[in-house]
């Protein structure tokens, strides 16, 4: 059986729900076995990689997940050998136990090994999820990369842009064929591109640059995104201690330098993220269909969560929904033509 002292030293199994791993555990042959991702919502998300081999299951942790293109390889740190029964785990592993958080199960399956040594393992993934020809090879230490070597399942599938900049929108009136546009609410805060990718957020304002450091309370935003890759046409609204959105903190906000700061100012002033539209998802970009059919897949991903959400949007006349901001002391509404790519939507102020 594989050496676990590591693995046992390192955790209390009286206060965590982790398996110790016991003698009748047997493992796989060194041709092929039984493979297991399980996304770790621990301090830093990441997707921990197990394969069955040698009575122990030899371990990754990859902080943006298994990736999914050759183009983009990730980081996997080699990590200590888990039990056989690990292959199963799901809970909640307590606070202040080493890897704290909770652990879910994100793909199982077989795998057939090609190559397996110190420095490089090559490994056909039969997953749920994860399919294909992967080798992981070591860079220094610890590190090592994990790299597709087939092409993308999905041959259309392409490189997320590394920047993205909103629409800025224009100014008007309510406009004619009422039945032809969708009206949201303008709350008068910050129009950002909200960039979730391997568990992570990118914050990209109308100049296209990050500004992911000025809203430290997003960061929980891409955890909860988990593995999806999308970019989001987002409002940030922060409130004020009555409880109105105050466009005056986004100014404050923007203003302050340091990290601490920055933090303080998050945790009195949080900011919402309200999703409006998307313009990229799962390797491709959405902003060529039309609005009708990206609001479509922007509700399939069900945003939701203690702050962020999607905004309700309005398809037909948006006089009422003017006349419910005038009444909320809000900014105006917006609009945005259903069978239209995307583009500046209308502003029309209350």
């Amino acid at each position: 059986m594989g050496e676990l002292a590591t693995y046992r030293s390192m955790r209390d199994f009286s206060r965590t729900p982790e398996p110790s791993g016991g003698r009748e555990e047997r493992g796989a042959d060194e041709e092929d076995g039984r493979f297991v991702v399980q996304e770790h919502h621990a301090t830093a998300l990441h997707w921990d990689v197990r394969f069955e081999r040698d009575g122990v299951l030899v371990s990754w942790a990859i902080p943006k997940g298994i990736p999914p293109d050759p183009r983009d390889d990730h980081l996997a740190v080699h990590t200590e050998d888990h039990p056989m029964s690990y292959i199963d785990f799901e809970g909640e592993i307590p606070e202040g136990e080493y890897g704290g958080g909770v652990v879910h199960l994100w793909d199982t399956g077989t795998y057939r090994c090609e190559k397996w040594n110190d420095r490089e393992v090559i490994v056909v993934l039969d997953g749920e999820r994860a399919r294909g020809r992967y080798v992981l090879f070591q860079t220094g230490g610890r590190n090592w990369m994990m790299h597709r070597m087939d092409p993308p399942e999905d041959p259309t599938r392409e490189l997320m842009p590394d920047r993205f900049a909103p629409a800025a929108p224009t100014a008007s009136h309510l406009p004619r064929h009422a039945e032809q546009w969708a009206f949201e609410a303008a709350w008068g805060g910050l129009t950002v591109i909200v960039v979730a990718q391997g568990g992570r957020a990118r914050v990209h304002d109308d100049t296209g640059d990050d500004i992911a450091d000025t809203f430290p309370e997003l960061s929980a935003f891409g955890r909860a995104m988990g593995i999806v890759e999308a970019g989001i046409e987002a409002e940030l609204v922060a409130f004020d201690d009555d409880g109105r959105p105050d466009p005056e903190l986004v100014g404050r906000r923007r203003s302050l330098k340091s990290a601490s700061a920055l933090r303080r100012h998050a945790d009195r002033h949080p900011f919402t993220l309200l999703a409006c539209d998307l313009v990229w998802l799962e390797g491709h970009p959405t902003d060529g269909l039309p609005f009708a059919d990206r609001r479509r897949l922007l509700e399939r991903l069900e945003i939701e969560g203690p702050r962020w959400r999607t905004a309700p949007s309005h398809p037909g006349d948006g006089r009422a929904l003017l006349e419910a901001a005038r009444a909320q002391g809000l900014p105006g509404i917006r609009a945005r033509r259903l069978d239209r790519p995307y583009e500046p939507p209308l502003f029309i102020p209350a």
